[in-house]
């Protein structure tokens, strides 16, 4: 008895070690990326890798570029277009409970007025299927374009309803292809699934989220919708975040620009890479049939690799579920691994480098399996 209690207590020493060895590796890792990039302002990367005993964050470079406040692990960021994946669970969630098809048309679940919108601007809203607007193949324009960002950049405060962003959208010009036959990425798309979300919940789409994800019972305690939730009460606060292209300090924009569902949650890359873990081990969507149309190709243009709210995409040659955003956030999971990473760059036009430091890392902890 005594050796088999030995053999545990040496077991669990060499996890142990070879957890903070790993660790090791990957704060060495970021400090030469940020090193290297010092114009990215910070990195803030989680790892959540439970076959391998890690569950480890950390932040290098600064908060507020301007008073060189340090980036501190945890502080929470925008995480832009990686709330797609929130939204697209949560239309599975009530496809898990029987209250809607995606094989459905959006006419059934809009309200009258976003389908007087789209109707009048050419729009077929008994064609185009709350599929299509998941994998991005609705064929709608987006209301993001050129003149959206110069508007933003001279409105800094300016507050965005969704209903406006829908009107431009339907203003900007006739469909770009008949619903199923092209893949055009589009926020305006998940805006549409988070009214669609409120009219099947009879709830707020952000608190109708909240609930359907589990977030209370998973313990997600840092994730919010930015202005339309409260701050947690233990919450750091809200890191800066760059975009040098148009001279954006986000935190000085009304987040009504990018809030309903294209983007808008604010949350740590703790929260989210816990996030991708539960979800892809069914903690989320128990019915595995379900879960897997979220991963699912699909048509026309397989090469895209766009499927439900997901990409798949191979890091370091392996095979992953992903989702990025604009402003500089990559989350990725990887199956082989059962492991997550979260990564943010702190100026949005460096989100590559956030990605080749994801690449790296998949790579370091798939040499160690």
């Amino acid at each position: 008895m005594k050796k088999f209690y030995g053999l545990l207590l040496f077991l669990f020493a060499s996890l142990f070690l070879t957890a903070q060895n790993m660790e090791g590796k990957i704060k060495k890792l970021v400090d030469s990326v940020y090193h290297a990039n010092p114009e990215a302002v910070g990195f803030n990367v989680f790892v959540e890798s439970p076959d391998q005993n890690i569950h480890f964050g950390y932040a290098t470079g600064y908060s507020d570029r301007t008073s060189k406040t340090k980036l501190l692990t945890g502080q929470p960021v925008l995480i832009a277009s990686t709330t797609k994946p929130y939204v697209s669970a949560t239309i599975l969630r009530l496809v898990e409970k029987g209250k809607i098809d995606i094989s459905q048309p959006i006419k059934k679940w809009l309200s009258t007025k976003t389908n007087t919108t789209l109707a009048n601007a050419g729009y077929d809203i008994n064609d185009i299927t709350i599929k299509h607007l998941l994998s991005h193949t609705s064929g709608i324009r987006d209301y993001v374009d050129e003149g959206y960002f110069k508007f933003i950049g001279e409105n800094k405060k300016y507050e965005w309803t969704r209903d406006e962003q829908i009107s431009r959208a339907a203003s900007l010009g006739k469909p770009l292809s008949k619903a199923g036959e092209a893949f055009k990425y589009a926020d305006i798309n998940y805006i549409l699934l988070t009214e669609i979300i409120e009219n099947v919940s009879h709830e707020p789409f952000y608190t109708a989220i909240r609930k359907f994800l589990k977030f209370k019972e998973l313990k997600i305690n840092n994730t919010r919708f930015a202005k339309l939730e409260a701050v947690p009460v233990k919450s750091l606060p809200q890191a800066h975040q760059y975009w040098d292209e148009f001279g954006w300090d986000t935190l000085e924009l009304d987040p009504s620009w990018d809030l309903y569902g294209g983007g808008g949650i604010v949350s740590t890359e703790q929260d989210i890479a816990l996030f991708f873990q539960y979800l892809f081990n069914g903690k989320i969507i128990k019915n595995k049939a379900i879960l897997k149309m979220m991963t699912q190709d699909v048509p026309p243009n397989l090469e895209i690799n766009y499927c439900l709210g997901i990409r798949k995409i191979k890091y370091s040659g392996i095979l992953g579920y992903n989702h990025g955003g604009g402003l500089g956030t990559d989350l990725i999971y990887i199956p082989a691994l059962n492991a997550s990473i979260a990564v943010a760059s702190s100026e949005a036009t460096h989100r590559p480098k956030a990605v080749e430091i994801s690449k790296e890392i998949v790579r370091l902890l798939n040499l160690e399996k």
